[in-house]
């Protein structure tokens, strides 16, 4: 009876070219990856308001301050910001003279002040300027959880019927009024 030797095993070519490759193919995909989130705003976070009307608003007043606070009907007739921001919020000092600028220029900026004690948000509005038509005092923070707020500050564009068009999160720098902001409004005011 005759034994079968075992033929000489081949190298395995493919599998060679596979191990090389492989680690090739993962950092390319992780270029990939990197360079897409790296090429997206990081202001703009989607936003399920986005082309809704905004949510319900019936906040109170700021102590000190001679209007009655801030209400869904105060979001309606022209195109215009809703800033939420608190005193406490850092990032929110540095967008102050952004908003006073867009004030100045004409812009309806709205306000929704995120759990602040009244006088905090007093002073505040006292020492860094009052860039808002209305401001309503969000205590427990409900209303902002109503309008997807994920921190402070982020601002909302309306459009003259009271939907949302636009959400940018963090603080407002120059740069983003100019290529994102100030068009959109613009172009809001057409419609």
């Amino acid at each position: 009876m005759a034994t079968a030797t075992p033929e000489p095993s081949t190298p395995a070519r493919p599998r060679r070219t596979l191990i090389f490759l492989l680690p090739l193919l993962v950092f390319a995909g992780l270029g990939v990856f990197l360079a897409l989130g790296l090429g997206r705003d990081p202001g703009a976070l989607p936003s399920t308001l986005v082309g809704k009307p905004a949510p319900a608003v019936d906040l109170p007043p700021i102590p000190g301050r001679d209007e009655a606070g801030l209400k869904s009907a105060d979001l309606r007739g022209r195109p215009m910001l809703v800033n939420v921001f608190a005193s406490w919020c850092v990032p929110c000092r540095v967008e102050a003279p952004v908003l006073d600028r867009l004030k100045e220029e004409g812009v309806t900026i709205q306000g929704i002040d995120y759990k602040d004690p009244p006088a905090d948000v007093t002073a505040w509005l006292k020492d860094l300027g009052d860039p808002f038509a209305k401001v309503g005092l969000d205590r427990k923070g409900a209303t902002a959880i109503d309008w997807g707020v994920y921190g402070v500050p982020e601002t909302f564009v309306l459009d003259r019927d009271g939907r949302v068009a636009y959400k940018f999160v963090g603080p407002l720098q120059p740069r983003d009024v100019e290529r994102t902001l100030k068009p959109l409004l613009a172009k809001l005011e057409r419609q």
